[in-house]
Protein backbone atom coordinates (compact mmCIF):
# COMPACT_ATOMS: atom_id res chain seq x y z
CA UNK A 1 0.00 0.00 0.00
CA UNK A 2 1.37 3.41 -0.96
CA UNK A 3 1.48 6.14 1.62
CA UNK A 4 0.03 9.53 0.76
CA UNK A 5 1.89 12.82 0.84
CA UNK A 6 1.07 16.27 -0.45
CA UNK A 7 1.76 15.20 -4.04
CA UNK A 8 0.67 11.57 -4.25
CA UNK A 9 -2.40 9.56 -3.28
CA UNK A 10 -3.86 6.12 -4.00
CA UNK A 11 -7.60 5.56 -4.40
CA UNK A 12 -9.50 2.27 -4.70
CA UNK A 13 -12.88 2.37 -6.48
CA UNK A 14 -15.39 -0.52 -6.72
CA UNK A 15 -17.07 -1.82 -9.83
CA UNK A 16 -20.76 -1.02 -10.06
CA UNK A 17 -23.79 -2.71 -11.55
CA UNK A 18 -26.62 -0.41 -12.60
CA UNK A 19 -30.29 -0.98 -13.41
CA UNK A 20 -30.46 -4.20 -11.35
CA UNK A 21 -33.27 -5.39 -13.60
CA UNK A 22 -36.20 -2.96 -13.49
CA UNK A 23 -34.35 0.05 -11.99
CA UNK A 24 -33.38 1.56 -15.33
CA UNK A 25 -30.99 4.50 -14.85
CA UNK A 26 -31.77 4.76 -11.12
CA UNK A 27 -30.76 1.65 -9.16
CA UNK A 28 -27.16 0.60 -8.70
CA UNK A 29 -24.85 -1.35 -6.42
CA UNK A 30 -21.15 -1.45 -5.67
CA UNK A 31 -19.37 -4.80 -6.08
CA UNK A 32 -16.18 -6.30 -4.65
CA UNK A 33 -14.13 -5.83 -7.82
CA UNK A 34 -11.81 -2.85 -7.94
CA UNK A 35 -9.67 -0.46 -9.91
CA UNK A 36 -6.83 1.16 -7.96
CA UNK A 37 -5.44 4.52 -9.05
CA UNK A 38 -2.32 6.32 -7.87
CA UNK A 39 -2.23 10.01 -8.78
CA UNK A 40 0.96 12.03 -8.50
CA UNK A 41 1.36 15.74 -9.13
CA UNK A 42 4.29 16.47 -11.45
CA UNK A 43 5.55 19.82 -12.76
CA UNK A 44 4.16 19.42 -16.26
CA UNK A 45 2.82 16.95 -18.83
CA UNK A 46 0.85 13.73 -18.47
CA UNK A 47 2.12 10.22 -17.77
CA UNK A 48 0.16 6.97 -17.56
CA UNK A 49 1.05 3.45 -16.42
CA UNK A 50 -1.51 0.64 -16.59
CA UNK A 51 -1.63 -2.87 -15.19
CA UNK A 52 -4.50 -5.12 -16.25
CA UNK A 53 -7.54 -3.97 -18.24
CA UNK A 54 -6.72 -1.38 -20.87
CA UNK A 55 -2.98 -2.04 -20.83
CA UNK A 56 -1.55 -0.90 -24.15
CA UNK A 57 -4.90 0.58 -25.21
CA UNK A 58 -5.14 3.80 -23.21
CA UNK A 59 -2.82 6.78 -23.35
CA UNK A 60 -2.08 9.77 -21.12
CA UNK A 61 -4.35 12.63 -22.08
CA UNK A 62 -6.55 15.27 -20.45
CA UNK A 63 -9.41 13.50 -22.23
CA UNK A 64 -8.78 10.23 -20.40
CA UNK A 65 -11.57 10.14 -17.80
CA UNK A 66 -9.28 9.72 -14.80
CA UNK A 67 -7.14 12.70 -15.89
CA UNK A 68 -10.19 14.73 -16.93
CA UNK A 69 -11.99 14.28 -13.60
CA UNK A 70 -8.88 15.02 -11.54
CA UNK A 71 -8.02 18.15 -13.49
CA UNK A 72 -11.61 19.41 -13.47
CA UNK A 73 -11.78 19.42 -9.68
CA UNK A 74 -8.17 20.51 -9.17
CA UNK A 75 -8.48 23.54 -11.40
CA UNK A 76 -11.84 24.46 -9.86
CA UNK A 77 -10.44 24.36 -6.32
CA UNK A 78 -6.81 25.40 -6.78
CA UNK A 79 -7.23 27.68 -9.83
CA UNK A 80 -3.88 26.41 -11.13
CA UNK A 81 -2.71 23.97 -13.75
CA UNK A 82 -0.61 20.92 -12.94
CA UNK A 83 1.09 18.01 -14.59
CA UNK A 84 -0.17 14.57 -13.63
CA UNK A 85 1.17 11.03 -13.46
CA UNK A 86 -1.36 8.22 -13.03
CA UNK A 87 -0.80 4.54 -12.32
CA UNK A 88 -3.84 2.31 -12.84
CA UNK A 89 -4.27 -1.24 -11.64
CA UNK A 90 -7.46 -2.17 -13.45
CA UNK A 91 -9.48 -5.26 -12.60
CA UNK A 92 -12.84 -3.89 -13.83
CA UNK A 93 -13.40 -5.00 -17.46
CA UNK A 94 -13.83 -2.24 -20.03
CA UNK A 95 -17.15 -1.75 -21.86
CA UNK A 96 -18.82 -4.64 -20.05
CA UNK A 97 -21.44 -2.87 -17.91
CA UNK A 98 -19.48 -2.90 -14.65
CA UNK A 99 -18.78 0.80 -14.30
CA UNK A 100 -15.19 1.11 -15.52
CA UNK A 101 -15.84 4.67 -16.71
CA UNK A 102 -17.44 5.62 -13.40
CA UNK A 103 -14.51 4.13 -11.51
CA UNK A 104 -12.06 6.32 -13.45
CA UNK A 105 -14.16 9.44 -12.89
CA UNK A 106 -14.66 8.82 -9.18
CA UNK A 107 -10.99 7.91 -8.74
CA UNK A 108 -9.90 11.17 -10.34
CA UNK A 109 -12.30 13.29 -8.29
CA UNK A 110 -11.47 11.57 -4.99
CA UNK A 111 -7.74 11.96 -5.58
CA UNK A 112 -7.99 15.63 -6.57
CA UNK A 113 -10.23 16.35 -3.59
CA UNK A 114 -7.73 14.73 -1.23
CA UNK A 115 -4.65 16.46 -2.64
CA UNK A 116 -6.39 19.84 -2.80
CA UNK A 117 -7.37 19.76 0.87
CA UNK A 118 -10.60 17.71 1.10
CA UNK A 119 -12.77 20.72 0.36
CA UNK A 120 -15.66 18.85 -1.31
CA UNK A 121 -18.25 16.70 0.42
CA UNK A 122 -19.67 13.47 -1.10
CA UNK A 123 -22.75 15.31 -2.42
CA UNK A 124 -20.56 17.74 -4.34
CA UNK A 125 -18.43 14.89 -5.68
CA UNK A 126 -21.62 13.11 -6.80
CA UNK A 127 -22.73 16.17 -8.73
CA UNK A 128 -19.35 16.60 -10.41
CA UNK A 129 -19.17 12.90 -11.27
CA UNK A 130 -22.70 12.98 -12.70
CA UNK A 131 -21.86 16.03 -14.81
CA UNK A 132 -18.97 14.10 -16.37
CA UNK A 133 -20.68 10.69 -16.65
CA UNK A 134 -24.10 12.03 -17.70
CA UNK A 135 -26.18 10.09 -15.14
CA UNK A 136 -25.75 9.13 -11.47
CA UNK A 137 -26.69 5.43 -11.40
CA UNK A 138 -23.08 4.16 -11.57
CA UNK A 139 -21.15 6.98 -9.92
CA UNK A 140 -23.42 7.04 -6.85
CA UNK A 141 -22.66 3.47 -5.67
CA UNK A 142 -19.01 3.94 -6.66
CA UNK A 143 -18.77 6.89 -4.25
CA UNK A 144 -21.13 5.73 -1.49
CA UNK A 145 -20.94 1.93 -1.64
CA UNK A 146 -23.90 -0.34 -0.95
CA UNK A 147 -27.12 -0.23 -2.95
CA UNK A 148 -28.21 3.19 -4.19
CA UNK A 149 -31.36 4.79 -5.54
CA UNK A 150 -30.30 7.75 -7.67
CA UNK A 151 -32.38 10.54 -9.13
CA UNK A 152 -32.10 14.04 -10.54
CA UNK A 153 -33.89 16.97 -8.89
CA UNK A 154 -33.77 20.40 -10.53
CA UNK A 155 -30.57 19.44 -12.30
CA UNK A 156 -28.92 18.15 -9.14
CA UNK A 157 -27.95 14.51 -8.63
CA UNK A 158 -29.22 12.86 -5.46
CA UNK A 159 -28.79 9.35 -4.10
CA UNK A 160 -30.24 7.34 -1.25
CA UNK A 161 -27.87 4.64 -0.01
CA UNK A 162 -29.31 1.51 1.57
CA UNK A 163 -27.81 -1.68 2.95
CA UNK A 164 -29.91 -4.78 2.19
CA UNK A 165 -31.16 -6.73 5.17
CA UNK A 166 -29.44 -9.86 3.87
CA UNK A 167 -26.14 -10.54 2.16
CA UNK A 168 -26.05 -12.19 -1.25
CA UNK A 169 -23.66 -13.84 -3.65
CA UNK A 170 -23.24 -11.92 -6.88
CA UNK A 171 -22.11 -13.99 -9.85
CA UNK A 172 -20.79 -11.88 -12.73
CA UNK A 173 -20.52 -13.66 -16.07
CA UNK A 174 -18.48 -11.46 -18.38
CA UNK A 175 -18.64 -12.23 -22.12
CA UNK A 176 -15.52 -11.67 -24.18
CA UNK A 177 -17.60 -9.31 -26.32
CA UNK A 178 -17.63 -5.64 -25.29
CA UNK A 179 -20.88 -3.69 -25.68
CA UNK A 180 -20.85 0.08 -25.99
CA UNK A 181 -23.33 2.09 -23.94
CA UNK A 182 -24.32 4.00 -27.07
CA UNK A 183 -25.26 0.79 -28.92
CA UNK A 184 -27.14 -0.54 -25.90
CA UNK A 185 -29.08 2.69 -25.47
CA UNK A 186 -29.84 2.78 -29.18
CA UNK A 187 -31.60 -0.57 -28.92
CA UNK A 188 -34.27 0.79 -26.57
CA UNK A 189 -37.35 2.26 -28.32
CA UNK A 190 -38.28 5.89 -27.66
CA UNK A 191 -41.80 4.86 -26.62
CA UNK A 192 -42.90 1.78 -24.69
CA UNK A 193 -46.41 0.55 -23.85
CA UNK A 194 -47.99 1.97 -20.71
CA UNK A 195 -48.49 -1.52 -19.27
CA UNK A 196 -44.75 -2.22 -19.60
CA UNK A 197 -43.90 1.01 -17.76
CA UNK A 198 -46.27 0.02 -14.94
CA UNK A 199 -44.79 -3.49 -14.89
CA UNK A 200 -41.23 -2.23 -14.43
CA UNK A 201 -42.19 0.52 -11.96
CA UNK A 202 -43.92 -2.02 -9.74
CA UNK A 203 -40.93 -4.38 -9.92
CA UNK A 204 -38.44 -1.61 -9.09
CA UNK A 205 -40.47 -0.67 -6.00
CA UNK A 206 -40.76 -4.32 -5.04
CA UNK A 207 -37.00 -4.85 -5.48
CA UNK A 208 -36.15 -2.09 -3.00
CA UNK A 209 -38.78 -3.41 -0.58
CA UNK A 210 -37.53 -6.98 -0.88
CA UNK A 211 -33.94 -5.95 -0.21
CA UNK A 212 -34.87 -3.74 2.75
CA UNK A 213 -37.14 -6.33 4.34
CA UNK A 214 -34.95 -9.35 3.61
CA UNK A 215 -37.78 -11.13 1.80
CA UNK A 216 -35.52 -12.80 -0.74
CA UNK A 217 -38.31 -15.04 -2.04
CA UNK A 218 -39.62 -11.95 -3.88
CA UNK A 219 -36.40 -11.35 -5.83
CA UNK A 220 -37.26 -13.58 -8.81
CA UNK A 221 -40.33 -11.40 -9.42
CA UNK A 222 -38.76 -8.13 -8.28
CA UNK A 223 -35.88 -8.33 -10.76
CA UNK A 224 -38.10 -8.75 -13.82
CA UNK A 225 -38.02 -5.92 -16.35
CA UNK A 226 -39.74 -4.72 -19.51
CA UNK A 227 -38.02 -1.35 -19.98
CA UNK A 228 -34.61 -2.30 -21.35
CA UNK A 229 -33.72 -6.00 -21.05
CA UNK A 230 -36.13 -7.28 -23.72
CA UNK A 231 -34.44 -4.93 -26.19
CA UNK A 232 -30.84 -5.27 -25.07
CA UNK A 233 -30.90 -9.04 -24.56
CA UNK A 234 -30.61 -9.83 -28.29
CA UNK A 235 -27.36 -7.81 -28.40
CA UNK A 236 -25.86 -10.45 -26.08
CA UNK A 237 -26.38 -13.84 -27.77
CA UNK A 238 -27.50 -16.45 -25.23
CA UNK A 239 -28.40 -13.93 -22.51
CA UNK A 240 -32.00 -15.10 -22.05
CA UNK A 241 -30.89 -18.74 -21.97
CA UNK A 242 -28.23 -17.78 -19.38
CA UNK A 243 -30.90 -16.13 -17.21
CA UNK A 244 -32.92 -19.34 -17.23
CA UNK A 245 -29.82 -21.44 -16.54
CA UNK A 246 -28.92 -19.26 -13.55
CA UNK A 247 -32.31 -19.81 -11.94
CA UNK A 248 -32.20 -23.53 -12.63
CA UNK A 249 -28.75 -23.70 -10.99
CA UNK A 250 -29.98 -22.00 -7.82
CA UNK A 251 -29.93 -18.22 -8.33
CA UNK A 252 -32.86 -16.02 -7.41
CA UNK A 253 -32.53 -14.21 -10.72
CA UNK A 254 -30.05 -12.83 -13.24
CA UNK A 255 -30.01 -9.54 -15.13
CA UNK A 256 -27.96 -7.52 -17.59
CA UNK A 257 -25.42 -5.51 -15.60
CA UNK A 258 -25.65 -1.88 -16.62
CA UNK A 259 -25.86 -1.72 -20.40
CA UNK A 260 -24.06 -5.08 -20.77
CA UNK A 261 -22.48 -7.26 -21.85
CA UNK A 262 -21.96 -8.65 -18.33
CA UNK A 263 -24.76 -10.75 -16.86
CA UNK A 264 -25.17 -10.67 -13.09
CA UNK A 265 -26.89 -13.37 -11.03
CA UNK A 266 -28.03 -12.84 -7.43
CA UNK A 267 -28.05 -15.85 -5.13
CA UNK A 268 -28.32 -16.89 -1.48
CA UNK A 269 -25.02 -16.84 0.42
CA UNK A 270 -25.15 -20.64 0.69
CA UNK A 271 -25.79 -21.11 -3.04
CA UNK A 272 -23.03 -22.60 -5.18
CA UNK A 273 -21.76 -19.60 -7.11
CA UNK A 274 -19.41 -21.69 -9.23
CA UNK A 275 -22.28 -23.92 -10.31
CA UNK A 276 -24.43 -20.92 -11.23
CA UNK A 277 -21.59 -19.26 -13.13
CA UNK A 278 -20.77 -22.43 -15.04
CA UNK A 279 -24.42 -22.94 -16.02
CA UNK A 280 -24.57 -19.41 -17.39
CA UNK A 281 -21.26 -19.83 -19.18
CA UNK A 282 -22.48 -22.98 -20.87
CA UNK A 283 -25.66 -21.25 -22.03
CA UNK A 284 -23.63 -18.46 -23.59
CA UNK A 285 -21.16 -20.92 -25.10
CA UNK A 286 -23.98 -22.65 -26.99
CA UNK A 287 -24.56 -19.33 -28.75
CA UNK A 288 -20.86 -18.95 -29.55
CA UNK A 289 -20.07 -16.59 -26.67
CA UNK A 290 -16.98 -17.20 -24.49
CA UNK A 291 -17.00 -15.66 -21.01
CA UNK A 292 -15.33 -15.49 -17.62
CA UNK A 293 -16.90 -15.71 -14.17
CA UNK A 294 -16.21 -13.59 -11.10
CA UNK A 295 -17.76 -14.36 -7.72
CA UNK A 296 -18.52 -11.10 -5.92
CA UNK A 297 -20.33 -9.57 -2.96
CA UNK A 298 -21.84 -6.16 -2.28
CA UNK A 299 -19.18 -3.56 -1.46
CA UNK A 300 -20.35 -1.39 1.44
CA UNK A 301 -17.56 1.20 1.57
CA UNK A 302 -17.43 2.70 -1.88
CA UNK A 303 -14.38 4.61 -3.10
CA UNK A 304 -11.64 4.70 -0.51
CA UNK A 305 -8.42 6.62 -0.05
CA UNK A 306 -5.78 4.03 0.81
Amino acid sequence: MLKTNDKLVTVRVPATSANCGPGFDCLGMACTLYDTFTFELIPEGYELEIEGEGEGRMHPSPNNLAFLAFLKLWEQVKHTETGLKVHMKNDIPLSRGLGSSSAAIVGGLMAANYLSGKTMKPQELLNMATAIEGHPDNVAPAILGGFTISFMENGTAQALRIVPARRYNLIAVIPDMPLSTAKARGAIPAVIPHKDAVFSASRAALLVGALMSGKSRLLPIAMEDKLHQPYRGPLIPGSFQAFAAAKKAGAYSAVISGSGSTLLAVAHLQADGNKIGLAMQEALKKEGMDSTVKLLKLDLRGAKIL
